[in-house]
């Protein structure tokens, strides 16, 4: 009897077949929202893999590398309360350049070395390496003063009798063959000891 009453009410449009029919609908509009809702996860992982968080060893977030490192010296020993020469020395990642200490155009950002105050040391001068002459592909007429690769700062440190940690730091604006990065500033860790 339940069969004919199926048929009966798809077909007459009973009050029961209108349910049914209601439930069918019911039924495919949630099933396509479910698809929609599939598809959009599917897709913001997809889109994600691209934009992937550099991760550590131990799968922790890891920053993202600056465009210039610090290689050395971590320590030095000098004579206390004399200028001496230490050379610091940096490398810049193939692919990107940094404008030199004194760039041919003033609007550029030079590269400077700083050592704060209140350290133990001060930073009485430095001698910053020549710039290389690099050519923009977009425009060959321009001529920039920059460094890349491995380049060393003379820097001429006066400090105070004992173990001093100092944070110098880099100033510098990095920039591949189509834009510049904005400017930041690393630190260059160094233990200097003055005897």
């Amino acid at each position: 009897m339940s069969n004919c009453y199926w048929h009966a009410g798809k077909a007459g449009g009973s009050p029961l077949g209108n349910k049914i029919e209601d439930r069918e609908k019911m039924f495919e509009t949630k099933t396509g929202i479910r698809i929609v809702i599939a598809a959009a996860l599917t897709l913001t992982a997809a889109l994600a893999q691209g934009q992937r968080p550099l991760v550590d060893g131990a799968g922790r977030q890891a920053a993202k590398p600056a465009a210039v490192e610090y290689l050395y010296p971590e320590q030095v020993t000098v004579p206390a309360g004399k200028p001496s020469a230490v050379a610091l020395h940096f490398r810049i990642p193939p692919g990107l350049h940094i404008n030199s200490h004194t760039p041919r155009e003033e609007f550029l950002i030079p590269t400077t070395l700083s050592i704060p105050e209140g350290s133990g040391v001060r930073l009485d001068g430095a001698a910053y390496p020549p710039g290389t002459e690099f050519t923009l592909p977009l425009d060959p007429k321009t001529k920039l003063s920059v460094y890349t690769g491995e380049f060393i700062i003379q820097a001429r440190i006066v400090t105070t009798a004992g173990d001093h940690l100092v944070e110098a730091r880099l100033r510098y604006q990095a920039c591949d063959n189509n834009a510049c990065m904005p400017p930041k500033t690393i630190i260059a860790a160094i233990d200097v000891i003055g005897k």
